[in-house]
């Protein structure tokens, strides 16, 4: 399911919703000394003249691709993305973005545009699994995402339903405006890598014009069959082909009388003889229904006749005369395989190239675009010349363990949702989830927190972890720990000024952020103030709490204690990195804070 079509983006760009406040010194992200410079362009057909030179190619412009190129535009990293599609998703697929995904486009200044295209959904909450539609069968596996409001403990953001051919021209349209070099149209024809960068050749698919493009690194977002991971020889693991759907889309204006007031997010219908997945488009008259399909007994998409398909359509409802008009028909295969390695050299798999799961829950997108954004501040932090290139080591270090528990965690999911065509094998487990408290909405929904917002780093760029973590923790945690996502709060500017209530979220995006306490003087502010300097990192530090030396205050009538909230004294110190996750704390003072730092930034930089 890869259709595009050549239509214009129509948001309107959003704004930055982060904050500069408090002390900033070192570095700011938006230079790339030593990165490869040039944009020229010609027939040329190696790394010498008539080349376009930039420092990164990413190839592919589906979510991750465009994700990754907002991310890398919001730090001020130049690259070029090549799609060979003429445009983006026309189908209404890949709907579920979770709170964690929400964060980020919330940071990247998004959020705003998103929310609005996904207005028509905003009220379509639940997953309903019932025989029929007609009647009262059938029973809410959840009814809420956030049932009673809990998640507004945890985030400032929240679960939005926009399907990926309104979230796609949102994403373009900020990755243009951000300074995106943006090809659709346009294929992969071939890549070299070496020591120092990686050249490519692509070609126009409307005049036919091969380019040269000489690159420090390659992203390939370039989907499940990747070409690029194929030609590194990257292996795969995991149990391969989980089960096999037809999506279809649809038009039906009596459907919406037969579904009535009950606003899912997928019907999932349980018929003996006519099971499938039921989506609004619009709650109205537009529809998406996938239907089992079974190529290993013989089945051919050709098979699925507009015939056949509306008559399994209105069996599956329970309305033998519901109007029905086919618009559209596309297979997709569900899988779960992770790729054995994220990183070759100077090319760098992200999204469905890295990993495949089921569809159910959404978790392969968000996973996905969690992954460009965690590769997006470390390209960033190795092209600058304020990493050493250790540092994308990392990333495969976080992002795969993610990636198998996660996938374990979505063919779990498909079992408990009776996803269509889906005969899993006997005592298939969750590999990750948790079978402990339900989490918003109960039921089956339980855990889902912990898979969406709770996963942890064991290793990788970060100090202090315990490495016998799990990645997924039993129990959502969100206090600190290092290698977690760093906590919630709601925090005010003493001046009042523009943007005066902000969350911590909102600090974290271009530099490294120590946090420590206003009323203390334990040497860590001042020491971050000249590490920046000496190692010339970005490093933003925020005093937090009541005083005159405050940087920002909590924002609640209690007073939230922002050092308990984040795992340490108020000596203690907190060191936050670009993506939000939690890279070191010292639960309290220090004799020697300068030279604690400078070693605790160096570890997690790779610097010498």
């Amino acid at each position: 399911m890869h259709e595009r079509t050549d239509r214009p983006a129509g948001a309107t760009p959003g704004t930055t919703t982060g904050t500069t406040a408090g002390t900033t010194a070192g570095t700011t992200a938006g230079t790339t000394p030593g990165a490869t410079t040039g944009t020229e362009t010609g027939p040329g057909i190696g790394p010498g003249a008539g080349t376009h030179r930039v420092p990164i190619l990413i190839v592919g412009g589906s979510l991750v691709g465009l994700s990754m190129s907002v991310f890398l535009g919001r730090l001020g990293v130049r690259h070029t993305l090549v799609e060979r599609h003429a445009g983006t998703s026309i189908h209404p697929r890949g709907r579920g973005n979770n709170v964690r995904t929400m964060e980020l486009f919330r940071v990247a200044g998004t959020e705003p545009d998103i929310r609005r295209a996904a207005a028509t959904l905003a009220d379509n909450h639940g997953i309903l699994q019932t025989p029929t539609l007609v009647g009262d069968a059938g029973e809410w596996l959840f009814k809420q995402i956030d049932a009673g409001g809990g998640l507004a403990r945890f985030s400032p953001s929240s679960w939005c339903l926009c399907s990926q051919n309104d979230l796609e021209p949102e994403l373009l349209t900020h990755a243009t405006d951000l300074g995106g070099d943006l090809r659709f149209g346009t294929e992969l024809l071939s890549f070299e890598p070496d020591a120092d960068g990686v050249t490519a050749i692509v070609k126009s698919r409307e005049t036919g014009e091969h380019t040269t493009i000489r690159a420090d690194y390659l992203v390939a977002a370039d989907g499940p069959r990747s070409p690029v991971r194929e030609q590194l020889g990257i292996g795969q693991s995991g149990p391969g082909d989980l089960f096999h759907n037809i999506s279809v889309t649809f038009r039906s204006r009596r459907l919406a009388d037969v579904v009535g007031d009950r606003r899912f997010i997928v019907c999932y219908l349980t018929s003996e003889d006519a099971d499938g997945a039921l989506l609004p488009v619009d709650n109205r008259e537009n529809w998406v229904f996938h239907a089992p399909w079974h190529p290993e007994q013989g089945e051919t998409v050709e098979d699925f006749t507009d015939d056949r398909v509306a008559a399994h359509i209105r069996r599956a409802v329970g309305d033998p005369d519901l109007d029905i008009e086919i618009t559209g028909k596309a297979p997709w295969h569900a899988a779960q395989r992770v790729a054995r390695s994220y990183r070759s050299g100077r090319v760098l798999l992200a999204g469905d190239s890295a990993h495949e799961m089921s569809p159910t829950g959404a978790f392969g997108s968000n996973t996905g675009i969690q992954d460009a954004h965690n590769l997006a501040w470390k390209l960033a932090a190795v092209l600058e010349g304020w990493a050493g290139e250790g540092l994308l080591d990392t990333y495969d270090a976080e992002r795969r363990p993610v990636a198998e528990a996660t996938s374990a965690r979505a063919a779990a999911r498909s079992v408990e949702h009776s996803h269509p065509g889906f005969a899993p094998p006997p005592m298939m487990g969750g590999g990750g989830a948790p079978e402990g408290k339900p989490g918003p909405g109960g039921g089956p929904q339980r855990g889902i927190l912990n898979v969406a917002l709770g996963y942890r780093y064991p290793q990788g760029a970060v100090v202090g972890a315990d490495p016998a973590t799990p990645v997924v923790p039993e129990n959502l945690d969100l206090t600190g720990a290092p290698g977690s996502r760093a906590p919630h709060l709601w925090l005010h500017r003493p001046d009042g000024g523009d943007a005066a209530r902000v969350s911590t979220l909102d600090l974290y995006e271009d530099s490294l952020v120590l946090l420590s306490d206003a009323s203390q003087p334990t040497g860590w502010h001042e020491a971050a103030t000249r590490l920046a300097t000496d190692l010339r990192v970005p490093l933003k530090s925020y005093r937090l709490g009541a005083g005159p030396d405050a940087d920002l205050t909590p924002a609640d009538a209690e007073g939230t204690d922002w050092a308990r909230s984040h795992g340490i004294t108020r000596g203690g110190t907190v060191l936050i990195r670009p993506d939000g996750f939690v890279a070191w704390r010292s639960p309290g003072p220090a004799p020697h804070p300068e030279s604690m730092l400078r070693q605790v930034i160096r570890t997690i930089l790779s610097l010498p």
